[in-house]
């Protein structure tokens, strides 16, 4: 059993918003007790080849979120996403609250730091965000209490975030038809990501499980809400106990077939800014093209 403080007795309610374009699914989590919810991993639009960032996404999230007399308390990030930009600034910057990601962030714009070249002024400490989570970290929403759950593997700063009787599991899983994430990026290991999907599966079998991402598999309709017993039944990746090695030699050898995500160079620019574009020498909105780098 895990030592997390599971509490299935509170039962938020949970509100997905899909984008197409990035296959990615937004929440609005909402305490079932105040008017109090958090978002996360929200996503800005973006048209990579005309050089265009719209709110669309974002707009949509606002709107629900005014329309309901909600007060947002968190943007959270599961962590820093390679396939889609985050709109978590300019939703904070409507409706308030504090943009939270896991302490290995740090980890991530080091990394980054380098391939993009940003040298000294780009702050690498994680400071572009409003709290770090460590594993284990309690926090607040209303009257619910949330904790966070360190899960490396995908990326070394992926966390699942489980409030009430719900965990969003940004990229550590997807429904049991569509497996787990890739684990080739830098810093990321399909061992660890397997130890961190066992971590998850220890939580109780009836609480629900929020994915980030679903491509329909087989042609199915999109979908984004299982349970912690269906992952560990049915997982096509990790289900009826796969083994460690297992997993590792399938998701290697997988990884290696896999383009890179189409939005990975704007997407971990602006993400590990905490959602901020950044800017040319003339404080322009610009993003760079490292070559030959990733």
């Amino acid at each position: 059993m895990n030592s997390y403080p599971t509490d299935l007795n509170t039962q938020p309610e949970v509100t997905g918003f899909f984008d197409e374009a990035t296959n990615t699914i937004s929440y609005v989590v909402k305490d079932p007790h105040s008017d109090a919810c958090a978002v996360i991993d929200t996503v800005m639009d973006i048209d990579y080849s005309a050089g265009r960032i719209t709110h669309d996404n974002a707009d949509k999230m606002i709107a629900f979120i005014e329309n309901n007399s909600l007060s947002l308390e968190w943007l959270i990030e599961t962590h820093v996403h390679a396939d889609h930009l985050s709109a978590a600034p300019y939703i904070q910057n409507k409706l308030g609250g504090r943009i939270g990601i896991g302490e290995k962030i740090t980890l991530i714009q080091e990394t980054f730091g380098k391939v993009f070249n940003e040298g000294t002024e780009f702050q690498r400490d994680g400071s572009q965000f409003d709290a770090l989570f460590a594993d284990g970290d309690v926090y607040k929403i209303g009257s619910m209490s949330a904790f966070a759950i360190a899960t490396p593997g995908h990326t070394p700063a992926c966390m699942v975030h489980v409030i009430g009787n719900a965990a969003f599991a940004g990229d550590t899983l997807f429904m049991p038809d569509g497996g787990s994430a890739r684990a080739d990026f830098p810093g990321g290991d399909a061992g660890e990501l397997y130890d961190s999907i066992q971590k998850v599966l220890s939580l109780p079998e009836e609480m629900r499980l929020f994915i980030c991402h679903d491509y329909g598999p087989n042609g199915r309709e999109i979908r984004w809400e299982t349970t912690i017993g269906e992952e560990k039944k049915q997982n096509i990746h990790v289900g009826n106990g796969q083994s460690r090695e297992e997993f590792v030699k399938f998701r290697t050898e997988r990884d290696a077939q896999l383009a890179m995500p189409k939005l990975i160079i704007p997407s971990l620019q602006v993400n590990m800014r905490a959602g901020e574009v950044p800017t040319d020498s003339e404080g322009n909105p610009a993003l760079k093209v490292p070559l030959n780098s990733l």
